[in-house]
């Protein structure tokens, strides 16, 4: 389970209101028939009009300034090992938005009147998507980035030959293209992965836009928090902050794992993540520790995340231990595999 909370855009092209995001988590309806749509979402309805959504978001914003977030998107992307465990997508993650939501309330170090947060506290519209495509930042993309250049050179080339601007033979840059394409690193169905490109298998999802301000309008409540727990004094009065993400990330899977009775890997925990991150050796010494059969799942998970140390902000020496002991734990695993029968 990845999860992500990001605070809304404010700059560039981006305006104060959701209308934007709205019509973009539109778009996969516009391929969809009728019948098949996916619609907003939230504890109280479960086909909420789009214009509804920007209308309770927008309307939501009373004493918050210009310069400051109205809202926040919440990204929940089950994995392809955890959608695999459910019955019907669909129907299955709306029941598990809810729940997270559940989850979110809970991890407000915040009063509401006397009491702690709930979830019919937040305003909130969730969508499910079926459909994700490769961004500019996917390592495949940025991998296969230097095969795209080469490629776009010589296209160039052949556009100013067939304008008269210059001379070469067309057929031979052609065929050079054609090997590029064959050569880049990262493809899919015969195909080189390019930015756009639909992403294979099993890709559902959820999207949730979280109003920055409570049912009532009057109390913030911000994701953002740079406060897990503390108190303030304001206007006299001692004050609650904070919001705990650590404990919502573990919560959203706990709460996975309990819906539907999911199995998960070391590996797949957001403990393992921050692990990785923070202590590599530390990380892969918790994977050598597992049982032959658990160790074989995590480096099969591991392999197909197409893990990418140079996105992680790790120093360089640690990135060097990670990939000897993951190297040195893989080829100790590869012997227990040939002498055991391990299944997945």
């Amino acid at each position: 389970m990845y999860i992500t909370i990001t605070k809304q855009k404010m700059d560039g092209n981006f305006g104060q209101s959701v209308a934007d995001f709205v019509a973009y988590l539109e778009k996969e309806n516009e391929q969809r028939s009728l019948e098949d749509h996916e619609h907003f979402f939230n504890q109280f309805s479960t086909d909420v009009p789009t214009d509804e959504v920007v209308r309770e978001i927008d309307g939501n914003t009373a004493k918050l300034k210009r310069t400051e977030p109205k809202f926040y998107s919440i990204t929940v992307n089950p994995s392809a090992y955890e959608l695999k465990r459910l019955q019907n997508p669909s129907e299955d993650l709306k029941r598990y938005t809810i729940e997270v939501m559940k989850d979110y309330a809970a991890c407000f170090n915040r009063q509401i009147d006397g009491r702690p947060v709930s979830i019919n506290d937040i305003k909130f519209f969730a969508k499910i998507e079926h459909q994700r495509t490769f961004k500019g930042t996917d390592w495949q993309v940025r991998q296969n980035q230097p095969y795209a250049s080469k490629i776009l050179d010589i296209k160039n080339r052949i556009g100013r030959i067939e304008q008269g601007k210059s001379q070469g033979n067309i057929t031979k840059l052609r065929n050079r293209i054609a090997r590029l394409e064959k050569e880049a690193p990262h493809q899919q169905n015969g195909k080189r992965i390019v930015q756009g490109m639909a992403k294979e298998g099993p890709q559902t999802h959820i999207h949730i836009i979280v109003s920055r301000k409570d049912m009532s309008n009057k109390y913030s409540l911000s994701p953002g928090s740079k406060y897990r727990h503390s108190d303030t004094i304001f206007n006299g009065k001692s004050v609650k902050r904070g919001f705990d993400r650590d404990s919502f990330f573990s919560a959203s899977e706990r709460t996975f794992d309990k819906l539907f009775e999911y199995k998960r890997n070391y590996a797949e925990t957001y403990h393992a993540r921050k692990t990785f991150i923070n202590d590599p050796k530390q990380y892969f010494t918790m994977i050598s520790g597992l049982p032959t059969h658990e160790k074989h799942i995590a480096f099969t998970i591991i392999r197909k995340t197409g893990l990418d140390y140079s996105m992680l902000n790790i120093p360089t020496n640690k990135v060097q231990l990670a990939l000897k002991t993951i190297q040195r734990l893989k080829r100790g695993l590869d012997k227990a595999v040939q002498s055991a029968s391990i299944g997945i």
